[in-house]
């Protein structure tokens, strides 16, 4: 037996007078007063199944029963529907199946909310998260994660990638992130972290002469949860050997317009431009910065070295963007409050008023030479930061943000560029210390290795980033292939060579024995698909996600574990409030 021989979406006026049998999803039923209408519903889309009593008399009975979702299978005639009766709303609108025989599969109890139902509670509809793949939203989404990633793979493979497994279950690595631990029984007391990436195996891959490798990789980060952030997600992951920055970015490229194609979507043109670190920061205040519209953040720290206005005059930067409206009083109080929120002091404005005179308490301090450089067309305001650097960027950079989405500034299209030229090296928010700026296994600029391990501050990465319309897909870099150069790095983010070998003693020794250069690049699925799919998150896009609680609504996870299977682990569970929380560190 069949259970169908055509999908319910299939069917088209070609196939009148054919015999079919469907199978599928009850979406309505209709009773006509005799007459039964049931749309019936699989991936692919609806047919209408028409049951008459004079001409099925077990089918119209059966129909009596049946309620949404319910599972059936049909076996009738295709006809065309009466000229009046088409749908031209549905592919399979000029059609419909005469039933002959009905059955059914699988019943429904009471649906917690129907398919169709706007507003359902994310956390309801993740509860009964099999339900919530009915719809067509979920029902298209993960078949375009599908087409996205079957085109990424076809890309790779004829670009002579090999497709590696690398292993889950690893020792930790500095990725920015905590890891998650998984306890050995045969080994109380000791733990394996799952894989933040795999960045060291594809290394070795590279040192073991593979010359290409990829795979989709799964992989874990201990994070707080947000729109664009799961436990668990999916990376393209590869490494290349005998390569330069720009080979590593035109493999990506090529993934990227692959993924489009596949999706029937139109690719983004190529090269993508690039944007320095030094100057995103600048102009955007963000090394992610969305590029669909202006707002750029403008220079006016030297115009204002002796300004009567000493907030200018004794910050050590100050810049300014230039938004196309002159805002209210009551309008500039609330961008203030905001301001503040992101750590500036205040906020310090010139209103060019619709006949170009301006309005600001600041005017009268500032000279004929400032307010001329600050001068901005009727009908707009001059917002300025004022303090030191990484504030002024950070304020402004998000001050951007929001007066696109306030003024509706974003344009749209796809715009996809590549931030280059990061530090490699930072300050430890925390500690003060220095650390790495991407992972500590880049590569310093060509010319850049040798350095000052105490004030690192102006070595240069080969650190690479991707970006689509504000959001990071990516990161990549040229590795470092010198074991003197890795030792090195290793010092200047404060590791003894005793430590460095106790915890990457096994990457060291590959280096030591003939490491190629080498470099690669990490794309998260997960946000490419969203994008992809104009998804505002990525739990959207993926079958079973968990909440921003860490939480699994759907199976309850995670719950607690018998105090017999955490002692036959080695492991004591302490009371929740004698736990002190720690600063998540992120990305």
């Amino acid at each position: 037996m069949s259970w169908r021989d055509l999908m319910c979406g299939e069917l088209r006026g070609a196939d009148v007078g054919r015999r079919v049998t469907v199978a599928g999803w009850a979406d309505t039923r209709r009773d006509h007063g005799g007459l039964v209408f049931v749309d019936l519903r699989d991936h692919t889309g609806k047919v209408q199944l028409v049951v008459n009593p004079e001409r099925a008399a077990a089918a119209a009975e059966t129909a009596k029963e049946v309620r949404n979702e319910f599972v059936l299978q049909a076996v009738g005639e295709v006809v065309a529907r009466a000229p009046e009766a088409v749908n031209p709303n549905l592919p399979t609108g000029e059609v419909e199946v005469q039933v002959d025989e009905l059955r059914i599969l699988s019943r429904s109890t009471p649906l917690p909310f129907q398919l169709d139902e706007e507003n359902v509670e994310e956390t309801l509809r993740l509860r009964y998260r099999w339900l919530d793949m009915r719809r067509d939203r979920m029902q298209r989404n993960l078949r375009l994660a599908h087409t996205a990633i079957a085109g990424i793979r076809r890309t790779m493979d004829g670009l002579g990638f090999v497709d590696v497994w690398t292993p889950s279950m690893t020792r930790g690595t500095p990725e920015g992130a905590r890891d998650f631990l998984v306890p050995v029984r045969l080994q109380p007391g000791r733990f394996f972290a799952l894989a933040q990436s795999p960045q060291l195996f594809k290394q070795l891959c590279m040192v073991g002469g593979i010359d290409r490798y990829y795979q989709i990789a799964t992989c874990w980060r201990d994070e707080d949860l947000r729109a664009d952030r799961q436990f668990e997600f999916r990376q393209l992951d590869f490494e290349m050997a005998f390569v330069e920055m720009q080979d590593v970015l035109d493999v990506m490229e090529a993934a990227v317009v692959g993924a489009f194609e596949a999706a029937g979507v139109e690719s983004p043109p190529r090269p993508f431009p690039h944007l320095s670190y030094d100057e995103a920061m600048a102009k955007y205040g963000s090394d992610k910065p969305d590029l669909r519209f202006g707002l750029g953040i403008e220079e006016a720290t030297d115009v204002t070295r002796g300004s009567e206005f000493g907030v200018f005059a004794n910050a050590e930067v100050v810049r300014y963007l230039v938004a196309p409206k002159a805002f209210s009083r009551g309008e500039l109080a609330r961008l203030e409050e905001l301001a503040k929120e992101w750590g500036a002091k205040g906020l310090a404005y010139l209103v060019f008023d619709e006949s170009g005179d301006v309005r600001s308490p600041i005017a009268k301090f500032l000279s004929e030479r400032e307010l001329d450089a600050f001068r901005a067309e009727p009908g707009t305001t001059v917002l300025f930061g004022a303090g030191d650097a990484e504030t002024v960027a950070h304020v402004l950079g998000l001050l951007r943000l929001h007066l696109a989405r306030e003024l509706e500034l974003g344009g749209g299209g796809d715009l996809f560029h590549w931030i280059v030229e990061f530090p490699l090296f930072k300050r430890d928010e925390e500690t003060g210390a220095w650390t790495f700026m991407h992972h500590p296994f880049t590569a310093p600029a060509p010319g850049s290795e040798s350095w000052d391990e105490h004030e690192p501050g102006g070595v240069r990465g080969q650190h690479y980033d991707l970006v689509w319309n504000g959001w990071e897909l990516g990161s990549g870099s040229i590795r470092i292939h010198d074991v003197a150069v890795q030792e090195r790095v290793f010092r200047t983010i404060g590791m003894t060579d005793e430590e460095a070998r106790a915890k990457f003693g096994y990457l060291l020794d590959a280096l030591a024995t003939g490491a190629p250069p080498h470099g690669g690049f990490a794309m998260g699925i997960e946000r490419f698909v969203a994008l992809l799919a104009d998804e505002p998150d990525i739990r959207q896009i993926v079958a079973f996600p968990k909440v921003s609680s860490g939480s699994d609504p759907l199976t309850g996870a995670p719950t607690p574990i018998p105090e017999t299977v955490l002692r036959e682990l080695g492991i004591q569970a302490l009371p929740q409030d004698s736990l002190k929380p720690r600063a998540n560190s992120g990305r």
